[in-house]
């Protein structure tokens, strides 16, 4: 290694080297950990909104529960017999920015399970239980995708104190108190509606969008690369100015250095021996000589004093 580049060999740029060394690799792992996080949430809100968009074929209800994030939005079927003394009506619901409301009828299922909410659709205007169509009489088949239960914080519109025969928030915690019997935590949006009753498009549970987490996730991906770049930056920085400095004084720019000399060999350090013609506090200047008489005829003081007579 040439002389100009001995100063790498130094405990202090072995400290730096190393840090440098070790703190690339880490950033590096620590982005891309948070990249692979990101990429999931991309991926999970993707597949929540085909499952979402899923119009394929109906499996049977029980085959999809317990309700999972995968098994959300799946097509199901469940048949059985609608209850509509127990309709009940979701105010202030929006539909392609139109304000409305969902009707809800439950169903309860011929193998005796606990009662399905079914939403059969939406209409427009205020809740008004005149407007909507009588479900199907009978034993009936339900079809449409599975939904999550609702939670109130998520919920716009007024939840409480709404009249009687309304609804605020889809849930199983919410329908135990006004159906007299069990109820499924989980609901059915149906896919085919009868006029005038809207579809209700199914939604992606709570957790698989691109939230503030996500991106969050992004912003710390840039970060962790941000530090690895300055970490080099840094590196090449001080390296370059090292350089510099030892081929200054190779050059004579720096009087006081010598290259490859240690600080405390250098002129002027304590301990270090003085130059020829400095004086041990390292001011130039000629030797000590016995100061001149102050005045005519008064004996010239010397450094030291007559012996006695």
């Amino acid at each position: 290694m040439g002389g100009v580049y001995r100063f790498l060999l130094t405990p202090r740029w072995w400290a730096i080297n190393v840090f440098v060394v070790l703190s690339i690799p880490v950033c590096v792992i620590a982005g891309t950990w948070q990249l692979g996080r990101f990429e999931d949430q991309v991926d999970s809100h993707r597949e929540q909104r085909e499952l979402a968009e899923d119009t394929g074929e109906a499996r049977p209800f029980d085959e999809l529960m317990p309700l999972t994030t995968e098994t959300v939005g799946r097509q199901a079927e469940i048949t059985g017999t609608f209850d509509a003394e127990h309709q009940l009506l979701v105010p202030e619901r929006t539909l392609d920015g139109d304000r409305g409301f969902y009707v809800l009828t439950p169903l309860r299922p011929a193998d005796g399970g606990p009662a399905v909410p079914v939403v059969r659709g939406w209409l427009p205007g205020a809740a008004d239980a005149s407007a909507v169509p009588a479900p199907p009489e009978g034993e009936a088949t339900a079809s449409g995708a599975l939904q999550a239960p609702e939670s109130p914080s998520e919920i716009t519109a007024p939840t409480t104190a709404l009249p009687e025969g309304q609804l605020g928030v889809i849930s199983a915690a919410s329908l135990i108190n006004v159906l007299p019997y069990p109820v499924a935590d989980v609901w059915i949006t149906v896919r085919d509606t009868e006029a005038p009753l809207t579809p209700v498009p199914a939604e992606a549970p709570t957790g698989t969008g691109l939230d503030m987490d996500a991106f969050q996730n992004l912003g710390y991906t840039a970060e962790w690369f941000v530090f690895a770049a300055f970490a080099v930056f840094m590196w090449y920085r001080l390296f370059r100015r090292e350089v510099e400095t030892q081929r200054d004084a190779e050059l004579g720019l720096h009087p006081d250095e010598r290259p490859g000399a240690h600080p405390d060999e250098r002129p002027g350090a304590r301990g270090a021996p003085a130059a020829p013609g400095t004086t041990p506090s390292g001011l130039s200047g000629p030797p000590a000589q016995a100061s001149a008489p102050d005045r005519e005829g008064a004996p010239a003081r010397t450094g030291s004093p007559a012996p006695p007579a």
